[in-house]
């Protein structure tokens, strides 16, 4: 079985920071006019980072938001939560 490790607010800071970090290089690379291939590095580092980033944030809201509804017994609730999630993030 493969369990994940729930990351703390602390992780998912250090992780943006790391993206912010490639995004500034992205600009330093664009403006001294350096090599394509290694523009293009740097924008799949930023969109892999920004996909584990919204994942980890989407595991911890629906956490919270499942948790909330089963409390409260209100699986309505629970779905149109989870449909809303979706929505921000694929949309």
């Amino acid at each position: 079985m493969n369990k994940q490790r729930i990351l703390t607010r602390e992780d998912i800071a250090h992780r943006l920071a790391r993206i912010a970090g490639h995004a500034n290089s992205l600009k330093r690379f664009w403006e001294e006019e350096r090599n394509y291939h290694e523009m293009l590095i740097q924008i799949a580092a930023v969109r892999a980072g920004l996909d584990q980033v919204a994942r980890a944030i989407m595991e911890q809201h629906l956490q919270q938001s499942i948790t909330e509804a089963v409390s409260q017994a209100d699986a309505d609730s629970a779905i149109r939560e989870l449909k809303d999630a979706l929505d921000r993030l694929i949309t």
